[in-house]
């Protein structure tokens, strides 16, 4: 009796050892598994920053060559608006024609004022690319409308009024030294700082300069799509001596390498160095206008 009274408890010991050690082996087990399903995560979300980063890259890329599309539209917008050119009429103080005996600037081997006091602020000389925009963008549409949106909600080939509630808020019409622009009023403060240098600078240069126009919401010449940049108060052409600059003739006015270089400076993409050369053109740069944009005063 004794020994069958005792096999009762005894297989309820063992049951509750081998529960005992089936609830740790499965808790151990619990525990791998999570710990590999981490290890898993965390591999996981790596790849994916990874991915988001490359990701990012791509769209930079892409957003480059959108820009670089837009500024080729627009070249070849203002190349099929050019009328053939007639014979240079010879005015005082400018070269006529741009020949291999016309001196060349900004070469980098001189400063560009170091012509022994020659040379005439409108004479005419071929221009060194590659001195000038280092590090400033040309904007295209894409980034004027991403930045400031649209002007209006159409446009003609002749200038019109702003429309945009926003935009039209940020324009003013303000006399800085000898010229009275409109423009946004970041741009109307870059160009004071600009012309305040030429004043101490080259003051025959500022006592001369006029301006050919800034505001004007319209079309690119010859094109049914393409906005002009004036269109948004960025943009801003102008003349010496009452003198404009020849269209995509392969020559710039003396006076405007001087200015080029202050409004480079400054942040200012010059319109001398596209395709069809447009030396009395000057635009706020794609960088300076992001650094405003990200400033609150765009």
């Amino acid at each position: 009796m004794r020994q069958g009274a005792l096999i009762g408890p005894i297989i309820v010991a063992i049951g509750l050892v081998i529960a005992a050690i089936a609830f740790a082996v499965v808790g151990a087990l619990l525990e791998t598994a999570d710990g590999s399903a981490e290890l898993r995560l965390n591999r996981n979300e790596a790849e994916l920053a990874t991915q988001r980063s490359d990701i990012e890259k791509l769209r930079a890329e892409v957003r480059d060559a959108q820009v670089e599309i837009e500024r080729l539209s627009e070249d070849l917008a203002l190349q099929a608006a050019q009328p053939r050119m007639a014979a240079p009429v010879a005015t005082a103080g400018v070269v006529p024609e741009v020949t291999a005996a016309t001196p060349e600037l900004g070469t980098g081997d001189e400063e560009v004022g170091d012509h022994g006091g020659t040379a005439q602020m409108t004479e005419v000389m071929r221009l060194a690319k590659t001195r000038f925009n280092q590090g400033v963008t040309q904007p295209g549409n894409r980034v004027m409308m991403e930045v400031l949106g649209p002007p209006r909600d159409n446009y003609g080939t002749d200038c019109q009024s702003v429309t945009q509630p926003r935009l039209k808020a940020l324009l003013e019409t303000r006399q800085i030294g000898p010229i009275k622009v409109t423009m946004v009023k970041p741009a109307l403060d870059s160009l004071e700082r600009i012309l305040a240098e030429l004043q101490a600078s080259e003051p025959d240069i500022y006592n001369a300069l006029g301006t050919a126009g800034a505001m004007c919401a319209r079309l690119i010449r010859g094109s049914r799509t393409a906005v002009s940049n004036h269109s948004w108060g960025t943009a801003i052409d102008l003349k010496l001596e009452d003198q404009l600059d020849g269209f995509a003739d392969g020559g710039t006015q003396f006076g405007l390498l001087l200015l080029a270089e202050l409004f480079n400076k400054e942040g200012w993409f010059w319109g001398a160095t596209y395709s069809r050369e447009d030396s009395m053109h000057f635009e706020v740069g794609v960088e300076t206008l992001r650094k405003w944009q990200a400033e609150g005063k765009l």
